[in-house]
């Protein structure tokens, strides 16, 4: 890094869908115009995506400052106060080095090793990974330390994968250095596609070194010859700077064959998916590479012993190998320090939906959901009331309130009928129906099936039939105990873990708010006011202003009334589009 004035820029795919080229392209346009010495770089999220877009100052004799909301007519007024005045604009300082700001809990209650360059580093810029250490971890493994020496330490960390599952990653390393093959092959699953998950993205797009630093390291400890990484072709800006960052990686001789002079050799290969959800389940991934349909097959034999071509396979996640260059530097005891018994390190989520600081969060495993919804996230937006947790993606589960105090870790979540999964966690507040939700995430699932087994094809289609029904106000008391019937067969009986956790949602959902499942049966009546063929819309006359906007606004004609005199809904014309609620400012409409 120059000695020169900089500003930096967030121009992950969060700061670019906020504007973020705009915003870049606006400084450069300003610092020149001005003729100012200022040196301008791009860098990944830092996890702040609530308040994208995001413009970092560094100037000499200054704390460092980071601004958020930066729209492209903010530009001159941060170059003309701070560049050039000296002057901190607090009205948009997000983070301001060493000083307390609303917004610092964000970080300071975080633990990062995963996303410790994320937002920090250019990702483009090999330079900038080796400056803060990166493969020096590579160094001390090929000059130092043997195949077992690097698993036996993998091992004594306690790293689990982070992907889903939770299997111990040294002994699966393990498993795939003992068996025989021709060739080895190593592969990155970076086929994330949970909604409301974009961990893996984010590490990718601001940090890739670490994740093939942390391949190689894997490759070595098992001997590979090959190395794939399959990446979701939805995430362009990832692909780009994976091959920019492999083909640095390779010119500096980290990569390809004799690396380092060692004489280990690797190369790693991206593979781009179509995007199947199924394909993040490992004998999925391996057709698909293999250019054949992503499908699951059938366990024994595992990929160790049997994956790409009939060759032993180690599949880890993106998070997964993003750890292990933090563990050979600082050593197996650091890393196992963190965290619980059964679970070590830490733990990156996505926290999205109802709260208020929704980005990207990482924390010490045995953090309890509390602490990261309400600490890290800031709580509930707009004061509303906490309802639930939707935490492990689509076949994760729905906690309530009382469970807040539960451990982040791949005992504890379990237990609950959750599952930490790889770790989006999806915030509802009291508006939120939880028969609807559910129906959400099992509509994803369904979707997603391969439907090579009968039990995720038929019987997720079965379920979420009457989950529709149940919605509709046309559900059966019977309804409660065939779901649950169906959600056990399909659980006991399908081929992969994509059927066997897709009931999760609507079993949590029965376990922990089965009084709205029954008022929607019994009273047909939707508790939350969601579910537009149980309600009716109405304006209190005593909220009312008559300000005329829900007027103004309803695409079906069906409000009237006089300028300052409360208005009316017309149930036979009202389509329950929910436009009126979402536009008085005065709580005056309400469901019945």
């Amino acid at each position: 890094m120059s000695g020169k004035d900089r500003v930096v820029v967030g121009l992950a795919t969060c700061g670019i869908a906020a504007g973020g080229v705009s915003v870049m392209e606006e400084i450069r346009r300003e610092i020149k115009k001005r003729n100012l010495g200022v040196e301008v770089a791009e860098t990944g999220c830092i996890g702040y995506c609530f308040a994208e877009v995001l413009v970092e100052i560094q100037k000499a004799g200054m704390p460092k400052v980071i601004y958020g909301e930066v729209k492209p007519n903010d530009v001159p007024l941060i170059v003309e106060g701070h560049l050039i005045e000296g002057k901190i604009l607090r009205d948009k300082a997000l983070l301001i080095e060493g000083r307390k700001t609303p917004e610092a809990d964000f970080l300071k209650k975080q633990k990062r090793i995963v996303l410790a360059n994320c937002g920090l580093i250019d990702p483009e810029n090999i330079d900038d990974y080796i400056a803060t250490g990166g493969y020096e971890a590579l160094k001390k493994v090929l000059s130092g330390m043997t195949p077992e020496q690097v698993r036996e330490e993998i091992l004594a960390s306690g790293l689990r994968g982070r992907g889903g599952a939770g299997f111990p990653t040294g002994q699966k390393w393990n498993l795939c250095a003992m068996a025989q093959g021709k060739d080895k092959y190593i592969v990155c699953n970076a086929d994330e596609g949970d909604p409301g998950a974009f961990m893996d993205r984010s590490v990718l797009e601001g940090d890739p070194h670490a994740v093939i630093e942390g391949m190689i390291i894997g490759g070595y400890a098992i001997g590979a010859t090959h190395g794939y990484i399959y990446c979701r072709a939805e995430y362009p800006l990832a692909v780009r700077r994976l091959k920019k960052a492999i083909a640095d990686a390779t010119s500096r001789g980290f990569l390809g064959k004799n690396i380092l002079s060692s004489g280990y050799s690797l190369d790693i290969v991206v593979k781009e998916g179509a995007g199947a959800f199924v394909c993040g389940e490992e004998t999925a991934l391996i057709a698909s590479i293999e250019g054949k349909r992503g499908m699951p097959r059938p366990r024994p034999p595992f990929p160790a012993n049997k994956g790409i071509w009939g060759m032993p396979t180690n599949i880890n996640n993106v998070e997964t190998f993003a750890n292990v260059p933090w563990i050979i530097r600082n050593r197996a005891k650091k890393f196992a320090k963190m965290g619980t018994v059964g679970s070590k390190g830490t733990k990156v989520f996505c926290l999205t939906g109802k709260v208020r600081r929704g980005g990207l969060a990482e924390v010490e495993m045995g953090t309890t959901l509390r602490e990261v919804i309400f600490g890290v996230g800031g709580g509930i937006k707009e004061g509303r009331k906490f309802k639930a947790v939707q935490i492990g993606g689509p076949s994760g589960g729905c906690l309530p309130e009382s469970l807040l105090d539960t451990p982040v870790d791949y005992d504890s979540l379990p237990a609950a009928g959750a599952i930490m999964g790889s770790g989006g966690m999806v915030v509802v507040d009291d508006t939120t129906c939880m028969v609807d939700l559910a129906k959400y995430f099992l509509t994803f699932t369904q979707m997603e099936s391969c439907g090579k087994c009968v039990p995720c094809r038929l019987g997720t289609k079965r379920m979420l039939e009457i989950l529709t029904r149940i919605c509709k106000g046309e559900g059966k008391p019977e309804d409660i105990d065939l779901l649950e019937k169906l959600a056990i067969d399909i659980k006991e009986g399908s081929l992969c873990q994509l059927g066997g956790t897709a009931p999760n949602p609507v079993l949590t959902t029965l376990r922990y708010f089965r009084d709205e499942y029954v008022a929607h049966i019994r009273d047909k009546r939707c508790p939350a006011g969601l579910c537009v063929d149980l309600v009716t819309f109405h304006i209190d006359p005593e909220k009312c202003t008559g300000c005329g906007v829900c007027l103004k606004n309803c695409p079906s004609g069906a409000i009237s009334g006089e300028r300052k005199k409360p208005h009316v809904i017309d149930e036979d014309k009202c389509i329950k589009c929910r436009e009126c609620i979402r536009r008085c400012r005065f709580d005056a409409v309400y469901t019945v």
